[in-house]
């Protein structure tokens, strides 16, 4: 009996720790990879968490994701950025903490959004009163066909180096430095 009790408060206990939060349901099984990219820019660690898709040979942008509307970047919830320290974002200086970030892709150009609002499930729920940064930079092409979207962090020197996103043939760099 104690171990069927024992048993049934530990199911409980899953099943409560399991639950999202606000009541809020996520689907499942996750339909994109989870990603992490990090780095030491200085002395400020930066981290970044967003979903992966494959591109599996369709257009991606301008189709897929539209030119001129707000995108995740990425998939399934809101990518977001944590910065340990103050860092030159872009042409932003931005303080230590989380934020989510979104882009809204162009042919030429693309913006890029850091949004005080955290947990988004993808950009549905965007509102641009949050909007701690937006700056435009140009779009390059990559060197070679990316089909899973990707975030990295390639480092230039010690204080400097670029956040990247690569998809289809699309290249982004995103100068931070400290």
């Amino acid at each position: 009996m104690k171990l069927s009790l024992l048993f049934f408060l530990s199911l409980l206990a899953v099943g409560f720790l399991a639950a999202p939060a606000h009541g809020q349901s996520l689907p499942e099984p996750r339909q994109s990879p989870l990603g992490l990219s990090r780095a030491m820019i200085g002395d400020v660690y930066v981290k970044v968490i967003y979903g992966r898709p494959y591109a599996r040979d369709r257009e991606i942008f301008g189709s897929l994701v539209p030119f001129g509307e707000v995108w995740r970047t990425g998939a399934n919830e809101a990518t977001e950025i944590t910065l340990t320290g103050g860092i030159n974002f872009g042409d932003q200086e931005l303080e230590p903490g989380t934020y989510s970030l979104f882009t809204i892709p162009g042919q030429n150009n693309w913006t890029i959004i850091l949004n005080k609002q955290l947990g988004q499930w993808g950009s549905y729920a965007y509102n641009r009163d949050y909007d701690l940064a937006r700056f435009t930079i140009p779009a390059g092409e990559a060197v070679e066909y990316t089909d899973l979207f990707t975030i990295s962090i390639e480092k230039t020197n010690d204080t400097s180096g670029h956040l990247v996103i690569e998809w289809e043939n699309t290249r982004l760099e995103i100068p931070v430095s400290k």
